[in-house]
């Protein structure tokens, strides 16, 4: 089970929470504990993205093909003739 804790709201957000908890069958503790589940999972989510994409940039990526010709290759004219 979890821990209890205690918030304060304007009245204004709070006669809307209630709404939008009715809205979905919920209490408003269930509703805000949704919420709140949501936005840590989201977060969580995008640091491990985060993450991912920063080692894939450490590491580099592949992209096939083989080391660069020589310079003295590519400005060889007598294999353009």
């Amino acid at each position: 089970m979890g821990r209890n804790i205690t918030l304060s709201f304007d009245d204004d957000i709070l006669r809307e929470a209630k709404i939008l908890a009715a809205q979905q069958g919920l209490s408003v503790s269930a509703f805000l504990r949704r919420e709140l589940s949501r936005l840590v999972e989201d977060q969580r989510g995008f640091v491990k993205a985060r993450d991912a994409a920063l080692r894939r940039l450490t590491h580099g990526t592949s992209l096939g093909g083989g080391a660069p010709p020589a310079r003295d290759e590519l400005h060889d004219r007598a294999k353009l003739r």
